[in-house]
């Protein structure tokens, strides 16, 4: 393993709020920001480009998406001007090879999913970056695949920082009062921690057969907020330390639990 190898990161990424606010999940991407090598650029991938196929952004100035209702204006008037790498996009079309990957040049950016994360790591928007989609119609071990292509970019000086929730139910969320755990999202929760280091193959990885356990349909309702994890599980070498950021559970069946690969 390479000593300067990027590290990868999952992280749960909750409310958009959490861009105007400061607390233990924000402290930590700050201090992950601080703490980790400086990547040479970023590809991204978040739970909020949920696409049917794979497409990577691929412009100059990717725009700041505010894919979300309802909030403060302060949050809408927040943007995020990190550069793109069209090539960064492009090596990534020939990495991922024979997936087809679309080079989108209009039509998509940086979504709350990403830069919400991101500018608490890096607040200078300063890194080129690129946005990876997360296609909707693979099984979950395919994800896992992704990401093991993907790896070799590590070693290149490039950070995958991938954003979702591993357990995320807003219909059972408790919004106000009480927000103790569902026992369910915990036991899931949990299962997903102990089952990040898994040597054997891709298709029995216990966290691709997610839905098998018995609170993984409650815990994701829909696949596309668990998926992210997995790209960033695929570039593991099997060797590296994979450590536990920040975790917690909000509103009763929010995991904000982050994963870092080495």
């Amino acid at each position: 393993m390479s000593r300067s190898r990027m590290p990868a990161l999952f992280l749960g990424h909750g409310s958009p709020m959490n861009v105007l606010e400061d607390n233990l999940y924000t402290r930590t991407w700050q201090h992950l920001g601080e703490t980790l090598p400086r990547p040479k650029a970023i590809v991204v991938v978040s739970a909020h480009w949920f696409t049917r196929g794979t497409g990577v952004t691929a412009m100059e100035t990717p725009k700041t998406i505010h894919d979300f209702g309802g909030f403060p204006q302060a949050l809408y008037d927040t943007h995020y001007p990190a550069p793109g790498s069209p090539e960064l996009a492009q090596k990534l079309v020939e990495l991922l090879s024979p997936v087809p990957v679309a080079l989108d040049t209009e039509a998509w950016g940086f979504d709350h999913g990403s830069w919400g994360v991101l500018i608490k790591m890096y607040p200078n928007a300063d890194i080129p970056m690129v946005q990876l989609s997360v296609d909707s119609t693979k099984p979950a071990a395919w994800h896992l695949e992704m990401g093991r292509k993907l790896a070799s970019l590590r070693d290149e000086g490039i950070m995958l920082v991938a954003s979702g929730n591993v357990v995320h139910n807003l219909r059972t969320a408790k919004w106000h009062g009480d927000s103790e755990p569902y026992a369910w999202a915990t036991s899931f929760n949990d299962y997903v921690k102990a089952n990040l280091q898994w040597k054997g193959p891709v298709e029995q990885h216990p966290l691709a057969r997610y839905l098998e356990h018995e609170g993984g349909a409650l815990s994701n309702p829909t696949a596309d907020h668990f998926l992210p994890l997995l790209y960033v599980l695929g570039t593991w070498d099997g060797e590296e330390p994979i450590t536990i950021p920040v975790d917690g559970i909000e509103m009763g069946s929010l995991s904000m639990l982050s994963v870092l690969v080495g």
